[in-house]
């Protein structure tokens, strides 16, 4: 008999490798911090910008503050009242609307539209906004979501009594449509290119977290804490959501053993991880601020779909803000509300960072 144990070995020493380099292993199930849930924000670079402003208005009852970096307001795709929000609103008339024949963005619609909703349970009472604080951003040379659209942002705040001292608006930065840092490794501050991330001598996540909290400790130069990898699948039920596998956590080495508030941030399109890796979770300054200020940062993650005819319809890995998660309901597609299956599966998320540990 021909003696099989040393190729048997060897196999068993390259599955073991394989393993180890972890190529074949699973994100971790997210863990539970005991996270003070009460002290709950979120932020976002355009599309993540209008799912900050959507979940905010959705979920008003359980969060403080919202940083809405180059987006439109709440259902801005619906803005074309009486038709169903669509694809053609988003990308004209709330990022563009000179490429529309529908104009910018009313805020009073909108608002109206967001009333509504209220009344059937599909979303938070509004007068929850009054006592938040609300970061607004434009660029000067931002020309994919222009400031006539952003504009209708703070005004819809405005209109929804959020008070004109809790809203902070940005725009005299020669930015194009960006998240700012202050890295000169990034992007020319005035140019609108991947990754979008862009050098404008500033850290504007830090400026978010310290708008919303008030008084902040200065941001470490070392992070205490870790990246964690975890699980997102878990929270995903439905097939159309086009949210990736895994997602991303930073946990400050504080939040162990103490309750943490937690921020929520959305990176924009073609900006997810399988796209550019670390670079918005790792790179854009959240994490060194919420370290020195017990703040857990949750990162979800969107992704692209497969193609351009594929569904969901999603080719560059953005955030639901016009029904591609809902595309068996087009004429009234539910991407804006707490049951909607971006927004549930991060709430879900959220509550998970809440619960005791085990």
């Amino acid at each position: 008999m021909k003696d099989t144990s040393g190729a048997l070995y060897r196999s068993l020493t390259v599955a073991a490798v394989f393993l180890l380099s972890g190529f074949a292993t699973a994100a971790d199930k997210l863990p539970a911090y005991q996270a003070d849930l009460s002290q709950t924000s979120v932020s976002g670079l355009s599309s993540g910008a209008f799912m900050a402003a959507q979940f905010q208005t959705a979920f008003s009852a359980s969060l403080v503050g919202a940083g809405v970096v180059a987006g439109g307001p709440f259902y801005c795709s619906g803005s074309a009242y009486p038709m169903p929000p669509s694809v053609t609103v988003a990308t004209t008339a709330c990022m563009n609307p000179s490429l529309s024949v529908y104009g910018p963005p009313d805020p009073a619609l909108l608002l109206q539209l967001a009333k509504a909703f209220e009344l059937t349970g599909a979303i938070d009472k509004l007068d929850h906004l009054k006592n938040q604080k609300v970061y607004i951003f434009s660029g000067l040379a931002d020309t994919t979501v222009t400031t006539a659209v952003v504009d209708q942002t703070a005004a819809f705040y405005q209109l929804a009594g959020v008070p004109a001292q809790s809203i902070k608006y940005i725009q005299n930065v020669d930015a194009g449509h960006a998240i700012i840092t202050n890295n000169a490794k990034d992007v020319v501050c005035a140019h609108t290119q991947a990754p979008y991330i862009n050098d404008c001598s500033f850290i504007q996540s830090q400026d978010i977290l310290k708008h919303i909290y008030g008084d902040l400790q200065p941001a470490v130069a070392q992070l205490s804490g870790k990246i964690v990898k975890f699980d997102q699948s878990e929270f995903i039920k439905s097939g159309y959501t086009s949210m990736s596998n895994d997602a991303y956590l930073y946990v400050p080495k504080a939040c162990e053993a103490e309750s943490c508030k937690v921020h929520v941030a959305f990176h924009g399109c073609e900006q997810g991880a399988t796209k550019i890796g670390n670079q918005f979770y790792g790179t854009t300054g959240y994490n060194e601020l919420a370290d020195a200020n017990k703040i857990i940062v949750l990162y979800p993650q969107a992704q692209a779909s497969s193609g351009w005819f594929f569904t969901p319809f999603n080719p560059k890995g953005c955030w639901d803000f016009w029904g591609y998660s809902d595309p068996t309901n087009p004429f009234a597609p539910n991407f804006y509300s707490k049951t909607a299956p971006q927004m549930l599966a991060v709430k879900a998320m959220i509550d998970r960072l809440g619960q005791g540990k085990n």
